[in-house]
């Protein structure tokens, strides 16, 4: 299908344009550039400037003066204190940092790196090594505070101060004394002084009613030929010449003679309200008025920057860039260099949205918009030929447009369509569309052409097709298409011809090849390959690179992953949507800007645009690098820099110690060397490296050389609890992937402690001996002392233990079993005399077997008991009762108790308990586990009562076995471990229950 679509040529106007955009966080960028030049003269791009104002940091939207110190930071004096600008963050200053007022006009370095700030109050102030000092706090300048505003100020070769103001005063600082001069005469006062100091030494006062020349004791009136239009208008150069404006343009004092230098426009001159600057290099001068800031050069040329915005003043900086001071924040204009431009609808394209872009073999662009127009812009003239699409809902937004050296043709697609611009530089434009032989609709997500051959491949949402003669036969059939042989189904993204004819192409499954009639699946090997890609290129080597959604660019050759880069090695984004090989460097769009990686494979480095971020970010569409330039599509125009230019010097990022805070006290700067005495020790570090290019910088540091160095994304530091020692601070920068700067070094030392000192340490050592020494005396007397008294309870135990053993054989007890046995024996009841005579030979046998032992089983505790209490039963009859409740979970053979302990306390619940009562009673011995380390024993009788059994005695009687029991059950538990718990009291009324808790063995 032919068609001769229409086209319109047009040259891009001449404009003044004015584009901000705030959506980035620290800086928002403004659009600008206005030219007048002769009606032969084309101008198309627009430069950009960065913009910052309070959004990013600056003090106050009102700026008045700008001025870069010999470090290179950037000062801004605005309404609301000053302000240091790094290239990434302000640092501001008030009145509580040692401002005299808020409101800062001027500022002026001096020889000595002194920052002098001259404020609206009148009152001066001046920065050294990082502490601000004022009236208050320094005498100089308490006595040259006069309640007048300071318009000038010249340090001369002498090394005194000249102060120019907007009264009727001049003053003079030598260094010891402070002269004023005051004019007496009315016409001839110094009003808003400006003071110069020729070649010759003379001190000049050019104010707005005369001329005075000091004559080493006064000022007197001269006849000059020198009018500055105000102090605002003249500046004094290196050399002691004097630039200055007048009514008839830019002229230089030097030697006693006028040089014309810049002819400017009354119109100019007369609207001058901020100050002017002179760039010696460029012979170029930049006013500032409240239209905006305007550049002039010798030939005429004029441009305007910030249209009908207030502009206070102009500075270039040591980088060459451009400074503007305005009512609405700080721009900058970056150098030639680093600048970006860009071309949209207002310069003269179709469209702002530009979605695809190539270049062909005649230096032109051909732009993809979304108004289904194709713009051809010509970069040598930038002539632009829109060429009209008929079909506009069709080819509305062209999204791939693609250059064909083999056949000097175009190539572009839309969602559903795709379409061909044969034979380009014969000037006939004609079009051919891709057609479907049964008039099929299709959708295109991608295509790629053959280099070496005319095949055409297909990604579309139905599968990849592809064209064996694109040339020849731009249509297919879908119906005749073969699976696996021309057709390959499943939704596909993208498609790629490589050097040696093989398609790859990716879909739904992931990454596959189809080369010489065979399909290979490369994603059922690498599970990498099955992410979606969503570009694919070639480097020289043959290597594949594959931009994924989400996992950064995947390195692909000899069927093998042979790298991947990811956000972590520095992309801006996993999400890569574009790439561009060009010279052995691979430019990548990701979907939050642009990235470069060069050296690959050696040592891949990644670099970012940052200083573009607003523009190069998440709305950038495609891309297309030539030998200098980088060209972006872009939903704002088309954005173009020059990336390759050899002119750019890429110094180290020099990093700055900009303030020392020791136990919140500010100390010099540039001292090097401190001395502390000991204390808490609390030191806060803060520097800064400034780069106006990237606010992309590494920190790294250590407090000793002997370290390894720490890295850091912070510009602040906080020491605290330093022990004492010699420390080295260091930080260096560096700025994305480069090289680390020279390093900033402050040495200091703190002092150590008295007690850190040999002499103390000496004593304390001998100190520490002699008390070891006595400790351990201590500790062995008490040792000896504590085993002798163990020695003495022990004996003193035998011995208990044998007064024990005799009392508890109660002699009325023997006697009352001997009468017992006689009784028998006279009865003549032979058989019970033998049982009473055997159970007692056999409690004696017991008694003397376990008298000898401290603890005895319980077994035996019991055996022998019982054969206590069967005696007692044989002699009371049914008077006496006795049960045993044991618990069953006792080992009684592995249960170890102190040897007779349970007897003496049954033998006194008979006698005393249960023998006082007529009809008798009843003894319960109950053995129980109290816990897994005690062993509970309850005697309970149900006799009169102990408390009942004392109340009818005439005479305290205590029980001799029951007394040296309780007293040998105290000795025992302050022998071992665990005390025995020993409880003796009356039930309710009558009845008596003894408790003995023993420890466990």
């Amino acid at each position: 299908m032919i068609i001769n679509p229409q086209i319109k040529v047009q040259f891009l106007a001449k404009k003044a344009i004015l584009k901000p955009n705030f959506s980035r966080i620290f800086i928002a960028f403004l659009f600008l550039a206005t030219v007048f030049i002769t009606p032969k003269s084309l101008f198309a791009q627009t430069t950009y400037l960065p913009h910052y104002n309070s959004k990013n940091g600056l003090a106050s939207n009102n700026c008045y003066y700008i001025l870069q110190d010999k470090k290179g930071f950037i000062w801004i004096a605005t309404d609301n204190g000053l302000s240091r600008f790094d290239g990434t963050n302000f640092q501001n200053f008030t009145i509580e940092d040692g401002l005299p007022d808020t409101q800062i006009l001027q500022m002026k370095e001096d020889k000595e790196g002194r920052l002098w700030f001259f404020a609206l109050n009148g009152q001066l102030s001046y920065l050294k090594e990082g502490k601000f000092y004022n009236q208050d706090n320094d005498e100089l300048l308490k006595k040259l505070n006069f309640n007048t505003v300071i318009v000038s100020f010249l340090v001369d070769k002498s090394g005194r101060i000249w102060l120019g103001t907007n009264a009727n005063l001049i003053v003079c600082w030598d260094g010891k004394t402070i002269k004023k001069y005051i004019s007496p005469n009315q016409n001839d006062k110094f009003i808003n002084a400006f003071i110069h100091e020729d070649e010759q030494g003379n001190i000049i006062a050019y104010s707005d009613l005369s001329v005075q020349q000091f004559n080493g004791k006064t000022f007197s009136m001269i006849k000059s030929k020198v009018q500055p239009l105000s102090y605002m208008t003249a500046t004094n150069s290196p050399h002691r010449s004097l630039f200055y404006l007048d009514s008839g343009g830019l002229k230089q004092y030097r030697h006693g003679t006028i040089n014309n230098l810049i002819p400017i426009p009354q119109n100019l001159i007369k609207n001058m309200s901020g100050y002017f600057y002179y760039d010696v290099t460029a012979k170029e001068v930049w006013l500032s008025n409240a239209n905006g800031a305007f550049a002039l050069d010798k030939n005429g040329k004029t441009v305007q920057y910030l249209q009908d915005i207030a502009v206070n003043q102009v500075i270039k900086d040591n980088n060459q860039n451009i400074w503007f001071a305005t009512n609405q924040g700080i721009y900058m204009l970056p150098n030639a260099n680093n600048r970006l431009s860009i071309i949209d609808a207002e310069s003269g394209l179709s469209s702002n949205v530009i979605k695809s872009i190539t270049k062909d073999g005649k230096n032109r662009l051909w732009l993809g918009t979304d108004d289904a127009v194709i713009d051809v812009l010509s970069i040598n003239n930038y002539q632009v030929n829109e060429i009209g699409l008929d079909d506009f809902k069709k080819y509305k937004t062209i999204k791939q447009i693609t250059f064909d050296p083999k056949d000097q043709s175009i190539y572009f697609a839309s969602d559903y369509g795709m379409g061909v611009f044969k034979n380009i530089y014969q000037g006939n434009d004609e079009v051919s569309y891709l057609k479907e032989s049964n008039n099929s609709m299709f959708v295109i997500k991608h295509f790629s052409i053959g280099e070496n051959n005319n095949h055409l491949a297909l990604a579309l949402s139905s599968g990849v097709v592809f064209l064996s003669d694109r040339t020849n036969k731009f249509e297919f059939n879908a119906a005749k298409y073969r699976e696996k042989e021309d057709f390959f189904k499943d939704r596909s993204y993208h498609v790629f011809y490589d050097r040696e004819g093989s398609l790859w192409f990716s879909n739904v499954s992931g990454l596959s090849q189809f080369s010489k009639g065979k399909l290979i699946k490369h994603y059922e090997n690498h599970p990498l390959l099955t992410k979606r890609i969503n570009d694919i290129q070639q480097l020289a080597d043959g290597t594949l690179i594959l931009a994924t959604d989400g996992y950064g660019l995947i390195f692909y050759k000899n069927n093998q992953i042979t790298r991947q880069i990811t956000q972590k090695d520095g992309l801006t984004n996993n999400i890569c949507t574009k790439i561009f090989v060009k010279n052995s460097e691979i430019w990548v769009l990701t979907n939050k800007g642009v990235n470069k990686i060069a050296n690959y494979p050696n040592q891949p480095s990644v670099a970012n645009f940052d200083y573009g971020k607003d523009l190069l970010s998440d709305d950038i569409n495609s891309l297309f690098i030539d030998d200098s330039t980088a060209y972006f599509a872009t939903n704002k125009g088309l954005i173009l820099f020059k990336y390759n230019n050899k002119n750019i010097i890429k110094n180290l990022p020099k990093v700055y110690v900009t303030s020392i805070i020791k136990d919140n006290e500010r100390l010099p700067v540039d001292q090097g060397n401190f001395t502390f005495e000991t204390g808490n020790n609390t030191i806060l570090f803060t520097f800064s490296a400034v780069d106006f290019t990237t606010s992309d910088i590494t920190y790294r540091y250590r407090l000793n050389e002997n370290s390894p160095w720490i890295e850091t994304r912070t510009r602040r530091l906080d020491f605290s609890s330093l022990q004492s020692g010699d420390y080295v601070f260091e930080v260096s920068a560096k700025s994305q992937n480069g090289n680390w700067g020279e390093p900033a070094k402050i040495s200091f030392t703190i002092k150590k402690h008295f007690w850190q000192s040999l002499w103390f340490l000496s004593i304390l050592i001998l100190l520490v001996a002699y008390i070891f020494y006595k400790v351990a005396v201590y500790i062995t007397r008490k040792q000896k002392d504590k085993e002798q008294e163990q020695l003495l309870l022990k004996n003193k135990v035998l011995m208990l233990e044998q007064q024990a053993l005799q009392a508890m054989m109660n002699p009325h007890f023997v006697f009352n079993v001997m009468n017992s046995i006689q009784h028998y024996i006279n009865t003549q009841n032979t058989a019970s005399a033998n049982k009473v005579l055997t159970g007692f030979a056999r409690l004696i046998r017991k008694n003397l077997e376990i008298c000898t032992k401290s603890y005895i089983s319980l077994e035996e505790e019991l055996e022998y008991l019982n054969l206590y209490l069967k005696l007692e039963k044989n002699r009371f009859g049914d008077k006496l009762e006795y049960v045993f409740n044991i618990d069953e979970d006792i080992d009684k053979e592995e249960t170890f108790i102190p040897s007779m302990l349970l007897q003496p306390y049954v033998e006194n619940a008979i006698w005393h308990g249960i023998m006082p009562k007529e009809t008798g009673g009843e003894i319960q011995i109950n053995i129980k586990l109290q816990d897994e380390f005690y062993l509970n024993i309850e005697i309970i009788d149900d006799g009169i009562g102990i408390d009942n059994s004392l109340k009818d005695k005439k005479e305290t009687h205590i029980s001799k076995g029951m007394q040296l029991t309780k007293e040998r059950l105290h000795l025992l538990g302050q022998i071992g471990a665990k005390p025995i718990h020993l409880n003796v009291k009356q039930n309710a009324t009558n009845g008596t229950t003894v408790s003995i808790s023993i420890p466990l063995k």
